[in-house]
């Protein structure tokens, strides 16, 4: 974990900008610029102070106000979060005061609704071996830059999320890894194809040299994690793969596997809408680090960082 955070502080570097700097970089007077910082207008920060400007902020605040020609003005999305389920995120919905409603059917279509504009933002956890362990970007960066659609494209962190094999409580069949399913014919639940789960399970049968032609799933597949979960408490399934937080909430056994990035995605031009900056300016906040330690498998130290702007 420690290795981790050093290494996203790293990465996550803000360049900022000094107030001489900040108006030549927007084409504003400086006397213009304190106005705007004044009224609150634009995205700012005092530090020691001196006022400083984070470059991608202001990037996103001018594109924000961006006039189109008649014909080309883009109708804001509904105030829906799409993409992938979790209880961390649901609950800072409801207490941000954002308005906006969770529709959770995993990460990839997600993304599908957000690129058709049903929803203003997603919740992503992709997962892929296309993605080298020595590559700078992580699987859900590398995703977005690949996403022809979404060439305005802005990546919020949320948290980091733990991901393991959910079991019974005692874990009855000793199952300790996803080889140990395999070796034991157990039946595992599984979510439905474009879920962050899935896409995790599907990396490790292909690293194990395995498909699914060698697993005992459960059929239909899963929609979300908690109803993965309630088919391991039920007796449908013997384990299955998701949070550390699912497991706690339903009182299962939990076996970790790896820790993941989880992050909103969102055009440029959502992300000044007010529903938005609730949910960003509330992710700060330190009751979400309290929320987030009582669910339990949450680090969120990237709560509120732009990790990515196109």
């Amino acid at each position: 974990m420690i290795e981790y955070k050093q290494e996203y502080a790293y990465k996550c570097r803000m360049d900022f900008l000094t107030t001489s700097e900040a108006a030549e970089y927007v084409r504003l007077g400086e006397r213009k610029l304190y106005e705007l910082v004044t009224s609150g207008a634009i995205p700012c920060s005092k530090v020691a102070g001196k006022w400083l400007f984070p470059r991608h902020e202001l990037d996103l605040w001018v594109l924000s106000g961006l006039a189109r020609p008649a014909g080309m003005i883009a109708a804001d999305p509904p105030p829906i979060m799409g993409g992938s389920q979790d209880d961390l995120l649901e609950w800072t919905l409801r207490e941000s005061g954002s308005g906006l409603a969770s529709l959770a059917e995993g990460t990839a279509r997600g993304v599908d609704r957000l690129q058709r504009g049903e929803v203003i933002a997603a919740a992503i956890h992709f997962h892929g071996d296309a993605i080298s362990a020595t590559s700078v970007d992580d699987a859900n960066i590398a995703a977005v830059r690949a996403m022809p659609g979404l060439h305005d494209a802005v990546l919020v962190g949320f948290s980091r999320r733990e991901q393991g094999l959910l079991l019974p409580p005692d874990n009855p069949r000793q199952l300790h890894s996803l080889s140990d399913v395999l070796a034991s014919g157990a039946r595992m639940a599984v979510r439905q194809p474009g879920a962050g789960a899935q896409m995790l399970l599907e990396v490790l049968l292909s690293r194990g040299g395995a498909g699914h032609k060698d697993l005992r799933r459960l059929d239909p597949p899963c929609l979300t994690g908690p109803d993965l979960a309630a088919a391991i408490r039920s007796g449908k399934a013997d384990c299955g793969i998701a949070s550390r937080a699912a497991a706690k909430a339903a009182g299962l056994d939990f076996v970790p596997l790896l820790w993941e990035n989880f992050d909103l995605l969102m055009r440029q031009r959502s992300y000044f809408l007010p529903s938005i900056q609730a949910v960003v300016g509330f992710i700060g906040h330190k009751r979400l680090k309290q929320r987030a330690a009582e669910l339990t498998g949450y680090d969120t130290t990237p709560a509120g960082h732009i990790r990515f702007a196109a």
